[in-house]
């Protein structure tokens, strides 16, 4: 069970989550500044995208970290706990210490939003904690989102497309107007492989700031060593964070050996992501079209006969995210995660393309059971298509302690 304090940051975040969303940089950096502007105490870098900013980050913060530098590591959602999204060197910062910290926050007098306050707490963690180089995931869009309240010393998008477009614009280019809004004058903003329409228009603003763009390909080359994060994508991932973690060296005054890159790329961790917890089970937390489509490129080299076991949440693209799954698998098993938001597995089901056999299972421990059941031990399991379906089900089989029911974010 959670500590006082962190029970009671807890449920004052389970507060201000229902009041949503409000992008802007106004409120954080009011709050920042009555902190004694602790973004300002170490280097930054931050990374922005539609998909793979995450992994992105745990790339580069591994890397840093295997040079030698002190990391901070803010990333968002969480799976389990929210402690997850606050981490230095690579351990999550406990519950007490952010309560603590939490009471500066609310004394600062600046109402502020969910994740605004997560970020003000990891800013303030790691001044406290002695940090060298943070790593920071946007965590929606970027010009306005407040993990950009820092000044890092390099940007980086990892991918552009169609989500969150009631938040973040309806077309590609207003969506990329938004990423881009973490560029910065002077500062190499690194780019993966966006689709012409958002390129041109990542190009556009960093141009009328003065970023530097630098691509994947001939500027970016993939690096050739292992990875240990599942799934031919993760190569431009590797290439951005390979990147982020030499600029942020650099800045450090630190050089950045090769073998902290093989060994930091050989060696991350990043749970929820085609991570198998068993010989026939698969976890990922794809829940866009994006993040399917990469998904279902990954499951040509799994046994077959394969089960899905999906979650997905309302104002998603329901039908583009089965289309892209189910067509890979031979049985579906309808769940719904324990959000509020998630759709009623019958909703999922009917969703489905013609001719896909299914299950409907509402319990998501017991649609996991069918699954493996359906596989037997000799095919493969997923279970994806929302966060909150693969975090719930990940702590269950892990027996790791989570947080009370509630709580994350709006708009995740």
């Amino acid at each position: 069970m959670p500590e006082d304090g962190y029970r009671r940051l807890l449920a004052r975040l389970e507060g201000i989550r229902t009041l949503g969303v409000s992008l802007g940089l106004e409120r954080i950096r009011a709050a920042l500044a009555a902190l004694g502007s602790p973004e300002r105490a170490y280097v930054t870098v931050q990374i922005a995208g539609t998909n793979g900013k995450g992994s992105t980050a745990a790339m580069a913060e591994a890397i840093l970290r295997a040079a030698g530098l002190r990391t901070g590591l803010f990333t968002s959602p969480h799976l389990c706990r929210f402690t997850e999204r606050i981490r230095v060197d690579g351990a999550e910062v406990e519950g007490e210490r952010l309560a603590v910290l939490d009471e500066a926050v609310v004394a600062t007098g600046v109402p502020l939003t969910y994740f605004e306050v997560s970020a003000a707490l990891a800013f303030a963690a790691f001044r406290d904690h002695g940090v060298e180089v943070a790593v920071l995931e946007t965590g929606l869009g970027g010009r306005l989102d407040a993990a950009t309240a820092a000044a890092p010393v390099a940007t980086a998008i990892t991918s552009i497309g169609l989500d969150h477009t009631d938040v973040l614009g309806g077309t590609l280019a207003e969506i990329a107007r938004e990423k881009a809004g973490i560029a910065r004058p002077g500062v190499p903003l690194f780019l993966g492989p966006l689709p012409p329409e958002a390129d041109a228009e990542v190009a556009r603003v960093a141009a009328a700031v003065g970023a530097p763009l630098r691509r994947l390909g001939a500027d970016l080359p993939p690096p050739a060593t292992p990875l240990a994060l599942a799934g031919d994508h993760q190569r431009v991932n590797a290439a951005l964070a390979v990147a982020l973690a030499e600029a942020a060296a650099g800045a450090c005054g630190r050089p950045l050996p090769p073998a902290a890159v093989t060994a930091g790329l050989g060696h991350t961790v990043w749970p929820g992501r085609l991570e198998r917890l068993a010989p026939d089970l698969l976890l990922d937390s794809a829940h866009n079209v994006q993040g399917a489509t990469a998904l279902a490129a990954a499951l040509e080299r799994t046994a077959r006969p394969r089960a899905l076991v999906i979650s997905v949440v309302r104002g998603k693209d329901l039908a583009g995210i089965l289309s892209a799954l189910a067509p890979r698998f031979d049985r579906v098993v309808a769940t719904r995660s324990h959000n509020e938001r998630a759709l009623p597995a019958e909703e999922v089901a009917a969703a489905l393309p013609p001719g896909v056999a299914v299950d409907v299972v509402p319990d998501p421990a017991a649609a996991l059971d069918r699954a493996r059941a359906f596989v037997a031990g000799s095919g493969t399991v997923v279970v994806a298509g929302s966060i909150f379906l693969v975090g719930g089900l990940r702590a269950r089989l892990l027996g790791q302690r989570c947080d009370p029911p509630g709580g994350g974010d709006p708009l995740p």
